[in-house]
């Protein structure tokens, strides 16, 4: 991997600053969802091994799973993750078909209001939702709510009342269930 220089750093800051103006909120009727789809990575060394799972909705059966791999092109950096992850959840993603994505990460709810769940959003042109473990620091007000143990973010495509709606119906012990099953897959080792 390529060092990173502070004043990279700065050029990608303000150009997802400039991205999060591009980012639509609207409603999304729970009713009208079909599908939800999620996806994780997990990492061993370079290796990034993303999982996707594709769920009926609201009850969640499972109706499709895949992993994929790839190398790491790009170091962790605290609000910088989409540049690290954005790959292979896309990879992770290309071709199937889902009424909405939960990614595994931060959306609006994000210091420059665009991460990752922004990012993905914009560039399938999908309703998506960001779910995170914790709050980061600094997020603009009003663009986060907690569901169970998770903190819900528009990713794009959606708002965030339909993204609460649509997380608190997924919900298992917590955590949407979606999410359990990518983050369970893409950590399971093969013998």
């Amino acid at each position: 991997m390529q060092p990173v220089r502070a004043m990279n750093l700065e050029k990608i800051a303000e150009v997802q600053r400039k991205l999060a103006g591009k980012i639509v909120e609207r409603p999304v009727e729970p009713e009208t969802v079909r599908t939800v789809a999620a996806v994780d990575v997990s990492y061993r060394g370079n290796t990034a091994r993303a999982a996707f799972v594709l769920c009926s909705f609201s009850e969640c059966r499972l109706l499709k799973s895949k992993i994929i791999q790839t190398s790491v092109g790009f170091p962790y950096i605290p609000t910088f993750f989409f540049l690290r992850e954005a790959r292979p959840v896309l990879m992770a993603v290309k071709g199937e078909s889902f009424d909405v994505l939960l990614v595994e990460g931060h959306g609006r709810a994000h210091p420059r209001g665009y991460g990752l769940a922004s990012h993905i959003g914009l560039l399938i042109r999908k309703p998506v939702i960001g779910v995170a473990k914790k709050p980061l620091k600094d997020y603009p007000e009003g663009m986060l709510a907690r569901v169970g143990k998770a903190y819900v973010s528009v990713g794009n495509l959606i708002d965030l009342k339909s993204a609460v709606k649509i997380v608190e119906r997924l919900n298992e012990r917590g955590y949407p269930k979606p999410l359990r099953l990518a983050d369970r897959l893409s950590r399971e080792v093969k013998g």
